[in-house]
């Protein structure tokens, strides 16, 4: 069987997180590159991820997702199981990363003022603009062995560590808050509520029917529709037959 795992953003903040930790994702696969244009893909990726940073204020709700967190491990500790070493390693962990945080008044920032980056990101935007002749300079970077061109990809990255770690933390956070239960409804729909702030629903479905899930709501409600990838004979995707799936709502 293989199960597909689907995450829905219901806050915009969460929508931003999960796209910054995509193109992490890619950056990080893209960093191994070989050829010429592997390497174009990897810069790529790179200027999309720093439009992203830039037109989002992450410091702002990474420090108040932090703060949030701390409170909560807080009252935590009052719970006679708790391991107090592992939650006092927890609280440390966002001690130190709300610490950096306010440290940066600017996220990606000495990335933006790379002389090298900065000359050809514009061009990236424009279709068919990366060439030899518009941007003879990042010709001759990529006509560079594999070894300094790899070091440079590996300096920007890690100039923007801060921004992957408390992203991947912030939504490690998240993830962790509930845990995954077998459901079943029998018309293709399922709708929910909780009682605090709905902010992520995460759905494991078999993905061997070609049946996946669409979900929409608000802070306390929500609703699971599912969709067949290929319509039936009648013309219709939608699903109204009974569906097993596993649900996560944090």
């Amino acid at each position: 069987m293989s199960v597909a795992l689907y995450e829905f953003p219901l806050s915009e903040k969460v929508r931003n997180y999960l796209r910054l930790e995509q193109l992490f994702a890619q950056l990080h696969e893209a960093k191994s590159a070989q050829s010429d244009y592997q390497y174009l893909h990897f810069l790529e990726i790179l200027f999309t991820l720093l439009d992203l940073i830039d037109r989002l204020d992450l410091r702002t709700d990474f420090l108040r997702d932090i703060d949030s967190h701390e409170k909560k491990l807080v009252l935590w500790s009052q719970h006679p199981d708790i391991d107090d070493k592992a939650l006092e390693e927890a609280i440390q962990n966002l001690h130190v990363l709300s610490s950096q945080i306010k440290q940066n008044k600017k996220l990606g920032a000495s990335l933006r003022e790379e002389r090298f980056l900065s000359s050809i990101r514009q061009r990236f935007s424009i279709p068919g603009g990366v060439n030899s002749f518009d941007l003879p300079a990042l010709f001759c970077w990529l006509k560079q062995d594999n070894e300094p061109k790899l070091a440079d990809m590996k300096n920007w990255i890690d100039q923007l560590k801060l921004v992957d770690n408390a992203l991947a933390m912030m939504l490690a956070y998240l993830r962790e808050k509930s845990r995954f239960q077998t459901l079943e409804c029998k018309t293709g729909f399922y709708q929910g509520s909780v009682e605090e702030k709905l902010e992520l629903v995460r759905i494991k479905i078999d993905n061997s029917d070609g049946i996946y899930p669409v979900v929409s709501g608000s802070r306390n409600r929500y609703g699971v529709k599912f969709m067949r990838l290929h319509a039936n004979e009648s013309g219709s995707t939608a699903v109204t037959t009974r569906v097993t799936f596993q649900l996560a709502c944090g």
